[in-house]
């Protein structure tokens, strides 16, 4: 994979689209470690920086896996800064005639951007990816008061999360 390519799922449905001319949104490249992304991620969990190094090693193993992983990031046209981001994991399951599960993760917009929409825009195109990889399902975990936000996505409130940390 050259350095300043997307992951193999950007050709797996996953194309560029803008918003407009303020945002752009497209899959995770190498070179959103210096567009802000470390940064984006801790205004969601703490998160220390991460080296190049470490970087280009967990993106190229996030790239081997494909269209079943898929990052999508959300640049300011006029910056080129990153303001949003968020993920799909493709989960390969057994039931439901070896189904396919959809897993949301790492939804987030800068402080700065937020209210805006760009939020709900990543999560329909990351929903829209795992529809098109043929998941019978699409979940995530959110914390209570982010609830009416993934409903207006159109998720409905299912089940109780429940964590094992480490």
């Amino acid at each position: 994979m050259e350095p300043t390519n997307a992951p193999a799922a950007a050709d797996a449905g996953a194309g560029v689209e803008a918003d407009g001319d303020a945002y752009r949104i497209r899959p995770l490249e190498l070179a959103d470690l210096s567009r802000g992304f470390c940064e984006l991620l801790a205004q969601l969990s703490p998160s220390p920086p991460l080296t190049e190094d470490a970087f280009r090693v967990r993106f190229g193993e996030l790239a081997a896996l494909g269209a079943d992983h898929l990052v999508l990031v959300a640049e300011d046209a006029s910056t080129g800064r990153l303001s949003g981001a968020g993920s799909v994991l493709v989960e390969r399951k057994f039931i439901r005639r070896c189904g396919l599960v959809g897993h949301v993760e790492d939804v987030v917009v800068d402080a700065s951007a937020r209210g805006r929409g760009l939020g709900e825009r990543l999560v329909r195109r990351l929903v829209e990816h795992a529809r098109e990889r043929g998941c019978y399902k699409v979940i995530l975990n959110c914390t209570p008061e982010l609830r009416s936000f993934y409903a207006k996505c159109g998720f409905e409130e299912k089940n109780i999360q429940m964590g094992l940390y480490f």
